[in-house]
This record gives C-alpha cells, structure tokens and sequence, in this order.
C-alpha cells in the first residue's frame, strides 16, 4: 500500500468516526464529558467553514490535519466500546444509504462568532478602521 492509500483509508476513517460521533451524541449512554468533547468535534468537523482558512498557506490544513483528528481521537477514546460499536455500525449503514454528509449549522455559529470577535479586536485595539 502507497502513501496516497495510506492516507486515503485514513480519511475514510476519519469521516466515518466523525459520523459516528455524531450518532453517539444522541445515544443515552454517552456520559456527560464524552458528550462534550463529542459536541466539539463533530460541530467543528461538520462545520461548512473552517476556523482556519484553507487558503492560508501550511496553516490553513493544521485544523483538517492536527485539530480534527485530535478531538475525534478523545472523543473515541471517551466514548464506551460497546456505544462505539453500535454507532459505527450506524455510520456504515448511514453511508451505505447513500445519504447526504451532515452539517453543522452550530459549528457555522461559533466559527462566526470566533471570527467576528478577531475581527473586533483588530478594529478596536489596533484602530483599524474600514
């Protein structure tokens, strides 16, 4: 197996745990803190835009690089094995149905609202004006 099918299978991966979470997040045997770590990173990687634009050159890949896979490593690892198994389950039953990738209109939110705070703070402390 090449890099590129490395790579590749581990982005499937990572998209299926991504949904799964998302699954797990309704699931009543999720515990309060997994729920949390959860919540954050399925709004962020369900999110329609990135914190961290991707046209940013090296910096604008760390979220879809290091950040993401981060968050979804402790939320698996926060999540009990026999919820992971009937979520991943769900995800797999989810692709095979041919239904359309989730979005995170909650993860919009706060990455507006994060920006719009920047954005404030180079106005006011730097006295930028438009």
């Amino acid at each position: 197996m090449n890099l590129f099918q490395k790579i590749s299978s581990w982005a499937n991966a990572l998209k299926l745990d991504v949904l799964a979470l998302w699954f797990a997040l309704k699931h009543p045997k999720m515990p309060f803190w997994a729920k949390v770590v959860c919540f954050v990173a399925v709004t962020y990687a369900l999110s329609p835009i990135d914190l961290i634009p991707d046209f940013i050159p090296v910096l604008g890949y760390l979220d879809d690089l290091m950040i993401i896979p981060a968050l979804v490593w402790l939320a698996l690892k926060l999540t009990p094995t026999d919820v992971l198994y009937q979520v991943r389950e769900q995800a797999v039953d989810w692709i095979h149905s041919n239904h359309s990738k989730p979005k995170s209109y909650v993860g919009l939110f706060f990455v507006m609202v994060i920006w719009l705070i920047c954005i404030a703070y180079v106005v006011k402390y730097l006295d930028i004006w438009i």
